[in-house]
C-alpha cells in the first residue's frame, strides 16, 4: 500500500480590522508574510490535492503560499471546512482520490489540532502541538494505506512547523 502524506495547515494571521462577518476576515500584514513563508516550505512538496476553507483568510493563505512557490494541480475550495468537526474533516480526507499521494488541508482551529491529535499516534510532536497550534502552523502526517481507511491513531506526525515571514 502506498504511503500518503497529509499536511494540515491553519490559516495565517487574520485581521480583526473589519466590519464584515468572521467568514470574510482577510489576512493582516503578518499573515501575508507567514503565508508566503509557508509557501516556500510547501514548494518542497509535490502536492496532488488541496482542500481549502472558503473563508477569506484561508483562501488568501493559499494565494500567498502559491505566490511564494507552492503549487497544486487540484485545489478544492469548500465551505464544509469552516465550522467543521474533526470527523467531518476526516470524511473529506477519506474521500480523496487514491492516486493522490500528498494532500494539503487549510482550515481553522480548534478543529485542526483535534483532527491531528486524533489521527496521530502520540509522540513528542503531538505533545508540542497539543500545547498550541498557532496561525500558519503546519503539521505533516504520514500514513501507509488508502485515504478511505485513514482513521484514529493510524498516522504518524512527522513534523510540526510554525512558518514566520
Amino acid at each position: 500500500m502506498a504511503s500518503k502524506t497529509l499536511i494540515v495547515m491553519r490559516h495565517a494571521k487574520s485581521s480583526w480590522q473589519t466590519s464584515g462577518p468572521d467568514f470574510r476576515r482577510p489576512l493582516n500584514e503578518r499573515g501575508q508574510l507567514d503565508a508566503a513563508e509557508a509557501g516556500r516550505i510547501l514548494a518542497g512538496y509535490r502536492l496532488d490535492v488541496a482542500l481549502i476553507s472558503e473563508a477569506v483568510r484561508a483562501e488568501r493563505t493559499w494565494a500567498a503560499a502559491e505566490a511564494a512557490g507552492a503549487s497544486c494541480p487540484d485545489v478544492r475550495y469548500t465551505e464544509a471546512i469552516y465550522h467543521a468537526w474533526p470527523n467531518e474533516l476526516l470524511a473529506l480526507i477519506n474521500d480523496l482520490p487514491e492516486d493522490a499521494r500528498t494532500a494539503l488541508l487549510i482550515g481553522h482551529q480548534p478543529t485542526l489540532s483535534e483532527l491531528i491529535l486524533g489521527l496521530a499516534k502520540p509522540n513528542e510532536l503531538t505533545v508540542q502541538l497539543r500545547d498550541k497550534f498557532p496561525t500558519a502552523g503546519m503539521a505533516v502526517l504520514t500514513y501507509r494505506g488508502a485515504w478511505k481507511t485513514l482513521d484514529e491513531g493510524k498516522a504518524q506526525l512527522k513534523s510540526f512547523q510554525i512558518p514566520r515571514g
